[in-house]
């Protein structure tokens, strides 16, 4: 019974991997090329807010002329991962 309980408690944090981390930073830090790409993917978005995250995956937020709150994720090497 003890052995059956340790071992559970072995594969439960197993699993536990580390948090992925969102680092707040200015829009200026983002590398000039992910923010080209996120301005030719959202042309009238004015971009105010980014994220870097532990993964190496950026996210730049703005708004529209409406006031609508736009995203893009992209990946370091420039893929758009998504668009929202």
């Amino acid at each position: 019974m003890r052995q059956m309980l340790l071992v559970s408690l072995v594969v439960l944090l197993a699993g536990c991997g580390p948090a992925v981390v969102d680092t707040p930073i200015l829009v200026e830090d983002v590398p000039a090329n992910l923010r080209q790409i996120a301005d030719e993917n959202l042309p009238d978005v004015k971009f105010d807010q980014a994220i870097r995250r532990s993964d190496g995956t950026y996210e730049i937020r703005g708004k529209d002329a409406k006031g609508k709150v736009r995203d893009i994720d992209l990946a370091a090497d420039g893929k758009v991962i998504e668009i929202e």
